[in-house]
């Protein structure tokens, strides 16, 4: 069997990690059996489509290293499908018509008011709201007379209550649902003349051929109705796949709403990650490589990739595992493409070229992602003016004034240069006349010099700093005790 698989976003929002990791997945499961990925844009609720979605969509997918495989001729530019541009072209009416002639659907004349009256009245009887089947068993002559007055319609499709409807999924295996349990007969054709997504999709992949439908749990309802619309038109199913959502830290599902978590992939390129390392953090969520290693490459996903290790727990997203795989890929960069990064995020920085480049080498290994140099190096531009709690608590410590003391008499004394070395010297010198070792020796200094308990090198970062703002913080800090 050919695999082709396929992304179908609709273009009503930008690209979210939740609908990345759909398009990772069926990326993955295409390119490791030497089949072809699609994207289909699925565009016909005009209303809620967003000005630039379709874009955000297809530029971070490029972005991230997901490239799709047929382009279309779309007024004079390629891009994927579009479903929009398939109404145009009258592609949904044939089947349409197919299932109204053969009495597997119906035309519906009930108006919109008549609708939402029969649905308050269920919910007023605590019933769930569906369609009534008013139009189902209309007289021929009755069918006439509203076609002769002119009224609108749309095209519902005949639901079998007493039928079972069931697949076996790729994540969920076997799945079933009564017919009675589904929500009546559903609407395949709006009155406007636009497909309803249930019937759009099934004719779209079964006219692109797709062999495999690999999507979010969210839809797992709609797979009924697909399948009968499959079933009614003799097409042959694709065999589909239901993966668990994407959930936060407190386990509950991912919400745009949720701004505990930065949630689309423009964002994180902005934030300087890398678009490698985003791939490799996606492909983890809700998929096991079947081991404990974690990073890997494009190509290696593509050979381990294996349907059957897709994850039936929710895939909870870890920001510190992400920062974690971008801090690696990082480390791995060359110089020059790491300053590349993190050097437009100092758009304002007035220290020379030089200078800048050995400021952000420092914190190569330790940098999560590009944007964060700028909180990094803030000791660089600024004096320092303030002091954590839990810092200030340490240098008030018996004996540590007098470590700082000693360190800032020595730089004061010392009339050459200061460089890395010079400052190593002034510290084992220090640790002699104050006879302090280890954290008791390293600690105050770096806390008095930089005002942080962590960093980068501290003789490689004091070098940089001067011996000019070396004592403006060292005062500061000792004003404090």
């Amino acid at each position: 069997m050919s695999v082709r698989l396929r992304y179908a976003p609709s273009p009503t929002g930008y690209l979210h990690i939740g609908n990345a990791r759909t398009a990772l997945f069926n990326y993955l499961f295409a390119k490791h059996y030497g089949g072809e990925f699609i994207i289909r844009i699925e565009d016909t609720d005009v209303s809620r489509n967003i000005e630039g979605g379709e874009k955000s969509q297809l530029d971070n997918l490029s972005w991230l290293g997901i490239k799709w495989d047929e382009s279309i001729d779309k007024v004079g530019s390629y891009g994927p499908y579009s479903q929009l541009e398939r109404v145009k072209e009258g592609i949904y009416n044939k089947y349409v018509d197919i299932l109204l002639n053969s009495e597997k659907a119906y035309k519906c004349y009930c108006t919109s008011e008549e609708l939402e009256e029969s649905a308050e009245k269920q919910k007023q009887s605590g019933l769930i709201p569906k369609y009534n089947g008013k139009c189902r068993n209309l007289t021929t002559e009755r069918k006439a007379e509203l076609e002769s007055s002119g009224l609108e319609y749309s095209v519902r499709f005949k639901v079998d209550v007493s039928q079972v409807y069931e697949w076996e999924d790729i994540v969920k295996n076997n799945v079933s649902f009564l017919g009675k349990d589904v929500s009546g007969d559903f609407n395949i054709l709006k009155r406007d003349g636009i497909p309803t997504y249930n019937f759009a999709v099934v004719i779209d992949d079964h006219l692109m051929a797709i062999s495999h439908v690999l999507r979010g749990e969210d839809h797992i309802s709609n797979t009924p109705k697909q399948i009968m619309i499959y079933d009614a038109l003799n097409f042959e199913k694709p065999i589909f796949g239901h993966m668990t959502l994407i959930v936060n830290a407190e386990g509950k599902k991912l919400s745009k709403r949720d701004k505990s978590i930065v949630q689309f992939i423009e964002e994180y390129k902005d934030l300087g990650y890398l678009p490698d390392a985003m791939f490799n953090f996606i492909a983890l969520l809700g998929w096991s490589p079947g081991s404990e290693k974690e990073i890997f490459d494009i190509e290696s996903l593509i050979n381990i990739f294996d349907e059957n290790r897709l994850s039936t727990s929710s895939a909870k997203f870890d920001i510190n595992k992400l920062t974690w795989i971008n801090n690696q890929y990082i480390k791995k960069m060359s110089d020059t493409d790491y300053l590349n990064l993190v050097e437009p995020f100092l758009v304002e920085s007035n220290v020379t070229k030089e200078t800048l480049d050995k400021i952000c080498l420092l914190y190569k290994d330790q940098l999560n992602y590009g944007k964060e140099i700028v909180e990094l190096t803030s000791m660089f531009y600024n004096e320092v003016n303030s002091i954590e709690e839990e810092s200030l608590n340490f240098i008030k410590q018996e004996g540590v004034k007098n470590t700082i003391e000693v360190f800032k008499e020595l730089l004061i004394n010392h009339e050459t240069d200061i460089t890395a070395e010079v400052i190593k010297s002034l510290i084992k010198n220090t640790g002699k006349n104050a006879e302090v070792k280890g954290k008791m020796l390293f600690m105050p200094i770096r806390i008095a010099t930089t005002g942080q308990e962590h960093g980068p090198d501290l003789a490689e970062s004091l070098e940089i700093l001067g011996k000019e703002i070396i004592l403006k913080n060292l005062n500061y800090i000792l004003s404090k005790i």
